[in-house]
């Protein structure tokens, strides 16, 4: 399993995709950290972690097309599927080594953090409280990229697909807004990823909120091992 990890975490290096998503959310998150507190002179963060999570819709989708899809692509997954791991081990150590990539990208945070010192006195309890709660939202969303790389043999179709989905699931706040039917709004409300995130980039830890995020990751693992599984003894 460690085998696995290392050689797909460090893969993310071998091509502009690891280089490109560090950047990516460096970039963003610098220029909504200098708007939004820097030039306004504050030391609260939570905008700046609301504003990062459309920016984290579309990145995510580029860390998981290929976990699984660029194996498939090029053949190299029967040589995975013939060895002696299993397949639980496989999807998780792919999944991992995507989830580490994008830890990576949450250091910006620590950064600004750091810069803001110089100026004011940050709440480093909502900062690392922020970066955690990232860090398990987006186990669902890495999950459900790695779900969706193992069904296509296209990197590229799998991160439209992801992307398109993650913009489906960030308008459920929308769509509740706008329905009247009450029971169809209590549900979209009870599975908005997006109210749920809100409340970590307040420096609000739900149990509730960590248990949904790593249910929805738990069951899309599922799904990919079963979906490996098919192929492995088709």
């Amino acid at each position: 399993m460690s085998a696995i990890f290392k050689r797909d975490f460090a893969s993310f290096f071998t091509s502009p995709v690891g280089y490109a998503v560090i950047a990516g959310f460096m970039f963003f998150s610098g220029i909504f950290f200098y708007v939004q507190c820097l030039y306004v002179g504050t030391s609260n963060m939570s905008t700046v972690f609301q504003s990062m999570f459309f920016i984290v819709l579309f990145l995510i989708p580029l860390i998981t097309m290929r976990t699984i899809a660029e194996d498939k692509k090029q053949k190299t997954d029967q040589a995975l599927l013939t060895s002696p791991v299993s397949i639980p081990s496989i999807v998780v150590a792919k999944f991992l080594s995507a989830l580490a990539l994008f830890a990576l990208c949450l250091c910006s945070y620590l950064i600004e953090g750091i810069i803001l010192s110089f100026y004011a006195k940050p709440d480093w309890s909502v900062i690392i409280g922020n970066v955690f709660g990232m860090t398990v939202m987006a186990s669902s969303f890495v999950a459900l990229g790695v779900f969706i790389s193992s069904v296509t043999e296209s990197p590229m179709v799998a991160a439209v697909v992801s992307f398109v989905i993650n913009v489906l699931i960030s308008l459920f706040d929308t769509i509740s807004a706008s329905v009247t039917w009450e029971p169809l709004t209590n549900l979209l409300n009870a599975i908005s990823f997006q109210k749920k995130y809100a409340n970590f980039a307040l420096g609000l830890i739900s149990l509730s909120d960590v248990v949904f995020f790593l249910s929805i990751a738990a069951v899309f693992l599922f799904l990919t091992e079963r979906v490996i599984s098919r192929r492995r003894w088709a």
